[in-house]
Protein backbone atom coordinates (compact mmCIF):
# COMPACT_ATOMS: atom_id res chain seq x y z
CA UNK A 1 0.00 0.00 0.00
CA UNK A 2 1.28 3.39 -0.97
CA UNK A 3 -0.59 6.13 0.90
CA UNK A 4 -0.63 10.08 0.82
CA UNK A 5 -2.70 12.02 3.22
CA UNK A 6 -2.79 15.31 1.39
CA UNK A 7 -4.07 18.12 4.26
CA UNK A 8 -3.46 21.02 6.83
CA UNK A 9 -1.78 20.12 10.04
CA UNK A 10 -4.58 22.08 12.11
CA UNK A 11 -7.51 20.09 10.35
CA UNK A 12 -9.04 17.78 12.56
CA UNK A 13 -10.13 15.30 10.20
CA UNK A 14 -6.45 15.26 8.91
CA UNK A 15 -5.29 14.23 12.27
CA UNK A 16 -7.45 11.61 12.58
CA UNK A 17 -6.63 10.06 9.17
CA UNK A 18 -3.02 10.01 10.59
CA UNK A 19 -4.02 8.38 13.51
CA UNK A 20 -5.91 5.89 11.48
CA UNK A 21 -2.85 4.73 9.60
CA UNK A 22 -0.79 5.11 12.72
CA UNK A 23 -2.36 2.54 14.97
CA UNK A 24 -2.76 0.14 12.01
CA UNK A 25 1.35 0.36 11.32
CA UNK A 26 0.65 1.62 7.54
CA UNK A 27 3.17 3.85 6.43
CA UNK A 28 1.99 6.90 4.77
CA UNK A 29 3.12 10.06 3.33
CA UNK A 30 2.17 13.29 4.41
CA UNK A 31 2.09 16.11 2.40
CA UNK A 32 1.12 20.01 3.85
CA UNK A 33 -1.16 21.61 1.12
CA UNK A 34 -0.32 25.13 3.17
CA UNK A 35 3.00 24.40 2.02
CA UNK A 36 3.07 22.22 -1.45
CA UNK A 37 -0.63 21.62 -3.68
CA UNK A 38 -1.02 18.95 -5.75
CA UNK A 39 0.20 18.75 -9.17
CA UNK A 40 -1.64 19.03 -12.14
CA UNK A 41 -1.58 14.94 -12.43
CA UNK A 42 -2.33 14.42 -8.87
CA UNK A 43 -5.36 16.85 -8.98
CA UNK A 44 -6.30 15.01 -11.91
CA UNK A 45 -5.95 11.20 -10.56
CA UNK A 46 -7.85 12.16 -7.42
CA UNK A 47 -10.56 14.01 -9.41
CA UNK A 48 -11.66 10.28 -11.57
CA UNK A 49 -11.63 8.96 -8.19
CA UNK A 50 -13.87 11.49 -6.22
CA UNK A 51 -15.32 13.77 -8.43
CA UNK A 52 -14.21 17.79 -8.73
CA UNK A 53 -17.15 18.83 -6.50
CA UNK A 54 -16.69 16.52 -3.73
CA UNK A 55 -12.75 18.03 -3.57
CA UNK A 56 -13.75 21.82 -3.42
CA UNK A 57 -14.57 23.36 0.16
CA UNK A 58 -17.57 25.21 -0.48
CA UNK A 59 -17.29 27.17 3.26
CA UNK A 60 -13.66 27.91 2.80
CA UNK A 61 -13.38 31.79 2.97
CA UNK A 62 -11.52 31.49 -0.24
CA UNK A 63 -14.48 30.07 -1.59
CA UNK A 64 -16.47 32.69 -1.09
CA UNK A 65 -13.58 35.35 -1.55
CA UNK A 66 -12.91 33.51 -5.45
CA UNK A 67 -16.73 33.85 -6.17
CA UNK A 68 -16.01 29.71 -6.85
CA UNK A 69 -20.04 29.56 -7.09
CA UNK A 70 -19.97 31.84 -9.89
CA UNK A 71 -17.51 29.35 -11.88
CA UNK A 72 -18.85 27.11 -14.29
CA UNK A 73 -15.92 25.75 -16.32
CA UNK A 74 -14.37 22.11 -14.41
CA UNK A 75 -10.65 23.31 -16.23
CA UNK A 76 -10.95 26.77 -14.69
CA UNK A 77 -12.25 25.48 -10.95
CA UNK A 78 -9.25 22.96 -11.35
CA UNK A 79 -6.91 25.85 -12.01
CA UNK A 80 -8.22 28.14 -9.12
CA UNK A 81 -7.43 25.36 -7.11
CA UNK A 82 -4.08 24.42 -7.87
CA UNK A 83 -3.29 27.78 -6.99
CA UNK A 84 -5.62 28.24 -3.72
CA UNK A 85 -4.72 24.68 -1.54
CA UNK A 86 -6.47 25.83 0.79
CA UNK A 87 -9.69 25.30 -0.98
CA UNK A 88 -9.19 21.53 -0.74
CA UNK A 89 -11.15 19.79 1.60
CA UNK A 90 -9.06 17.64 3.71
CA UNK A 91 -8.05 15.51 4.17
CA UNK A 92 -7.68 13.45 0.44
CA UNK A 93 -5.79 10.68 1.09
CA UNK A 94 -4.38 8.29 -1.94
CA UNK A 95 -4.11 4.71 -2.39
CA UNK A 96 -2.82 4.63 -5.77
CA UNK A 97 -5.75 5.48 -8.10
CA UNK A 98 -8.02 5.25 -5.54
CA UNK A 99 -8.41 8.23 -3.37
CA UNK A 100 -10.96 9.53 -0.99
CA UNK A 101 -12.29 13.09 0.51
CA UNK A 102 -12.51 13.36 4.05
CA UNK A 103 -11.79 11.04 7.18
CA UNK A 104 -13.61 7.93 5.37
CA UNK A 105 -12.12 4.76 7.62
CA UNK A 106 -14.80 2.54 5.88
CA UNK A 107 -13.01 2.71 3.14
CA UNK A 108 -9.26 2.48 3.73
CA UNK A 109 -10.55 -0.79 5.51
CA UNK A 110 -10.97 -2.13 2.26
CA UNK A 111 -7.64 -0.75 1.00
CA UNK A 112 -5.95 -3.18 3.91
Amino acid sequence: MNVQIYGIKRCFDTKKAERYFKERKIKFQFVDLTIKSLSKGELHSVKNAVGLSSLINSKSKDYKRLNMDRIFTASLKEEILLNNPTLFRTPIVRNGKEATVGYEPEVWNRWE
